[in-house]
């Protein structure tokens, strides 16, 4: 077998609401959190005979990738909100899921859920509603065609109990889901636990959509009038561990204040408020010191205006049923230690789910049908095209970057070798010689670009302006768009007035002075681009005959890569709060500050070092194309740096998105949900009335998760890699298999379907 070569596949995990089809999703990311276990226990040599260790292992037998699977960035509304926050629980923790199955199995219900007093006083209470209960079910024969015998007048009752509820108030009690929601945390808590399940400085960040219903009034630039203000409805609770294993996430208070509001479905749930949440921890008797703090950071503006406790939040699925955006702006921030796979991996648990008000599809909406439609549906199911549009350009970029790179590497290879010549070759790069030549390789590049270096240096510039007016506002107190700009605008001015901006050919060095000593003490982007250059061209001749010879000249490239990556985390500079908040319009004081800080020249020469020890380790024949790229960088640079857009991306390769949903899982049975899954029915509601429906739902979850997550493994492998087809299918059936004997005895309400599902399975 070839030499080991390391990779990993990082999945950003975005749920989708899904109403009662939260325990489907439930068994969805248990898997996810079983598969990223045992990659972890397979990064740290830990034993593990489990169905993904398997798969793990055989995929390092057979095509030499040690592959590692780590879950790093989670974004959830309303259903999906509650799903993504105790996922992100668990990776960061590393405690068990395992406990919220049984909880989800007894709390998702109508009777657990529903307020007391709004539950009909006695039998007899609003009577005349009971017919409806029965046209209701029987309008899509639901109950008898869906749900086993042994169960149907369970759901009858409850169904039955439901609609004699109170009408024209929220049936569901608020406080009853915030207590169940702590409940499931302690119950984590209180069991084993295992290892936080991402490597030592890889930040787990979670963002979580809430609608604020009364709205904030953010500002607004125009040509005249100068300002206007607009309400704003839209908020994201944000939580990071920053890769510190001994940082909680947050307080379970948060987190669970957190789920509670993004899944006040309105018209199910009241508006979630910290009234409530205030008044149900003085019954538990419980603590939240970071009360204040909390309600500083998650509502800002509502904070600054004293009305922070008389937040009304209503199902963060209103406005953003699918949580993409806070995702993608979380890219910004990844470090990295070797190839990266980056996916987007969305959980649609109903595709094409539309509410039974709309009648018939040829048919006319009627007065009702046309103003519910337009105030609840059509804002929540808004098409995700924008946000794929947005992750595929950004790709585009990317894939466009990398071939003109390849077009042009033989003309800049005889740019090097001209200025350089053949004996280069020859001498061994140490770090004095790096440096110099590294120089000398700029100034050239600068020279044959003529006036296009000045546009080059300018767009430089720019990104970096860019880059330090985010991490102020990031690490600042005030979170508007008009804040950011008065952040940049305050930066922009200062290197301005300290000549930082002036670039020609009739200058030395085709910059002036104060440029160059700008750019040498804040242009992260620059470094981080040339190492993600050197990255690619390794990984290019990497071959299994070459790779053992290659492993210093990596480590060097990753090693140097993670310190610079590691300066872009805006929680390492959370202490200057104070002077960003005291930032008046001069900025160059905290601009010193920053690099002072950051100490990039120290980094350049403990870059030089390690890089000279991974050049001088290398055979000639090896170390001529490595040494080509880097010093022929500042010539790629002026190629592709408008195609970055000034900064550069972060994580140097195309992200490819992957959806996990019953019409994707087809390895047992298609048709999709209306095939497999129960709660779908009563509007997605369905799962809240019967057990046998959790229990159904909350299989084929995992069933399904299985399905997508082994697909989505091996498709991280180089074609020439991948498993033989009906290999996957036999591992597939081990999992499922698997499954259905861990999950036999725990779900008792649905006896026939497993002897179902292994007859289908095989």
């Amino acid at each position: 077998m070839s030499e080991i070569r390391d990779k990993e596949l990082r999945l950003a995990l975005v749920c989708y609401g899904g109403i009662s089809l939260a325990v489907y999703m439930h068994g969805i990311t248990k898997e996810i959190w079983r598969l990223a276990s045992a990659s972890c226990a397979a990064r740290e040599g830990e034993d593990g005979n489990g169905v993904y260790r398997q798969l793990l292992d055989e995929i390092r037998e057979t095509s030499g990738i040690n592959l590692r699977v780590l879950v790093d960035i989670l974004s959830g509304a309303s259903a999906g909100g509650i799903n993504a926050i105790f996922l992100a629980q668990a990776i960061t923790t590393g405690q068990s899921l395992d406990p919220l199955t049984d909880l989800w199995m007894k709390h998702a219900d109508v009777e657990a859920l529903i307020e007391p007093r709004q539950a009909p006083a006695h039998r007899f209470a609003k009577i005349w509603a009971t017919p409806i209960a029965w046209i209701v079910a029987n309008r899509s024969k639901t109950i008898d065609e869906t749900v086993e015998a042994h169960a149907r007048d369970e759901v009858r009752l409850k169904l039955e109990h439901f609609v004699r509820s109170r009408w024209f108030e929220p049936p569901f009690g608020g406080k009853r889901l915030l207590n169940t929601l702590l409940d499931a945390f302690a119950a984590m808590a209180q069991r084993p636990s295992y290892r936080r399940l991402l490597p030592p400085g890889q930040p787990l960040d979670l963002f979580v959509t809430v609608t604020d219903f009364r709205g904030h009034a953010e500002e607004l630039r125009l040509n005249s009038p100068p300002k206007v203000t607009e309400t704003e409805h839209r908020l994201v609770f944000s939580f990071s561990d920053h890769g510190d294993e001994q940082a909680p996430l947050a307080d379970a208070a948060e987190l669970a204040f957190a789920a509670r509001a993004t899944s006040s479905f309105p018209g199910a749930f009241p508006p979630a408020t910290i009234g409530e949440m205030d008044a149900l921890l003085a019954e538990r008797e419980a603590e939240w010191p970071g009360r204040d703090a909390f309600l500083e950071r998650a509502l800002p503006h509502q904070w600054t205006d004293n009305r922070a406790e008389n937040a009304v939040l209503i199902d963060g699925s209103v406005l953003a049923n699918a949580p993409f955006r806070p995702a993608i702006e979380a890219l910004r921030e990844r470090p990295a230690r070797r190839q990266v796979d980056r996916r987007f991996v969305f959980i649609d648990p109903f595709p094409d789910f539309r509410f039974d008000f709309y009648g018939s599809p040829q048919g006319q909406p009627g007065f009702f049908e046309t103003i519910i439609g337009s105030l609840s549906e059509l804002p929540r199911e808004q098409p995700i095209r924008d946000n794929l549009e947005a992750i595929s350009a950004r790709s585009d970029r990317i894939e466009r970057m990398l071939g003109i790179l390849t077009e042009i590497r033989s003309e800049v290879e005889i740019q090097v070798e001209a200025l350089f010549g053949y004996t280069l070759w020859l001498d061994y790069p140490t770090p004095k010689r790096l440096a110099s030549w590294r120089r000398r390789a700029q100034v050239a590049a600068a020279a044959k670009a003529g006036y296009g270096h000045t546009a080059y240096g300018l767009l430089k510039v720019d990104g970096t302006i860019d880059r330090i007016g985010r991490l102020l506002y990031t690490i600042g107190d005030s979170h508007s768009p008009e804040r950011l700009r008065e952040i940049r605008e305050a930066v922009a001015h200062a290197v301005q007035a300290r000549g930082g901006d002036r670039f020609g050919a009739t200058l030395s060095n085709g910059a002036s002075p104060q440029t160059l000593e700008f750019l040498r003490a804040h242009d992260l982007g620059f470094r981080i681009r040339r190492l993600r250059l050197l990255a690619r061209r390794l990984s290019e001749i990497d071959l299994p005959s070459s790779h053992a010879e290659l492993l210093p000249m990596r480590e060097a490239i990753y090693e140097s890569l993670a310190a610079y990556l590691e300066l872009k985390r805006s929680d390492n500079f959370a202490d200057l709060r104070g002077a960003v908040r005291d930032m008046t319009d001069d900025a160059g004081p905290i601009l010193d500050l920053l690099a002072d800080r950051m100490q990039l020249k120290a980094l350049d020469h403990a870059t030089d070092a390690r890089l000279s020890d991974g050049f001088s380790a290398l055979s000639k024949d090896l170390r001529r194309p490595m040494l080509l790229a880097h010093l022929g960088f500042p010539f790629f640079d002026i190629a592709t740096l408008p195609l970055l857009q000034g900064e550069g991306m972060d994580e140097f390769d195309p992200i490819r998105v992957d959806r996990i949903s019953p019409d994707d899982a087809t390895a047992i049975r298609t048709g999709g949900a209306a095939a497999t899954l129960k709660g779908i029915q009563f509007n997605s509601f369905g799962a809240f009335f019967s057990r046998a429906y959790r229990e159904n739902d909350y299989l084929w979850g995992r069933l399904h998760g299985a399905d997508r997550l082994i697909d989505i493994v091996l498709s991280a492998l180089p074609l020439d890699d991948r498993l033989p087809e009906q290999r996957v299918i036999a591992i597939k059936r081990h999992a499922f298999h698997a499954i259905l004997d861990e999950e036999e005895q725990r779900l008792t309400a649905i006896p026939g379907l497993f002897a179902e599902l292994r007859n289908e399975i095989g």
